[in-house]
């Protein structure tokens, strides 16, 4: 399905697949390609709904994954653990999605495809089916959503979409960024009161956004 793919679909894969993370990131640092292309194997899927969450375009995601890992792979050098190698990669991947969405703010469509929808939305919680109108007000309300998180300092933004986004628990998210489960309950709640307040401010309630 993701073009990025191709480059998972390589003898002894499944071998590389189950190294830790850590030790992929080492192999890679050090010029394993099979290393880097494990990594690639395990987080296109969720980087690519983390795009697709910022940007609502499967295309314009897709660009942004191959740019992401491009840019990963040639920033590997400067990775130091102190987050997990998906924390990481998902501030590339987001930053690169927030960046295009500013600048093509004009560009993006309101369209609603309930095929990629039922893929990228967290647990799949897409309606089977959605007359015209509420499938319209349903996109407009998700791109306010994806301009609200143009407004939330990064650690907020970051927890907020690990938890809506992939679907992760708190002591998950904290694992993943190195941070305590307190500070990820504490920025979860505050990004989601500034949410809330943005969509207020554009005349959309809890509810509508539920």
């Amino acid at each position: 399905m993701r073009a990025i793919a191709t480059l998972a679909a390589m003898p002894g894969m499944k071998t590389e697949a189950e190294r830790p993370d850590l030790e992929l990131v080492a192999a890679a640092q050090k010029g394993d390609h099979r290393a880097f292309e494990a990594l690639v194997r395990k987080y296109s899927e969720r980087a690519f709904r983390a795009a697709y969450r910022v940007v609502r375009n499967s295309e314009l995601s897709e660009d942004i994954l191959q740019e992401a890992f491009l840019k990963a792979y040639r920033n590997l050098p400067k990775f130091e653990s102190r987050s997990s190698f998906y924390t990481w990669f998902y501030r590339i991947v987001v930053n690169l999605a927030l960046d295009r969405r500013r600048s093509d703010k004009g560009a993006f469509s309101l369209e609603w495809d309930d095929n990629i929808a039922r893929e990228v939305e967290p647990r799949g919680m897409v309606p089977e089916a959605v007359n015209p109108e509420l499938a319209s007000q349903r996109s407009h309300v998700l791109h306010l959503v994806s301009d609200g998180m143009l407004e939330l300092p990064e650690g907020q933004r970051e927890v907020l979409m690990l938890r809506e986004v992939d679907g992760l628990s708190y002591d998950e998210i904290a694992k993943e960024m190195k941070i305590s489960k307190g500070t990820v309950m504490s920025r979860l709640h505050y990004a989601r009161k500034k949410m809330i307040q943005f969509l207020a401010r554009h005349g959309v309630t809890a509810e509508d956004a539920s």
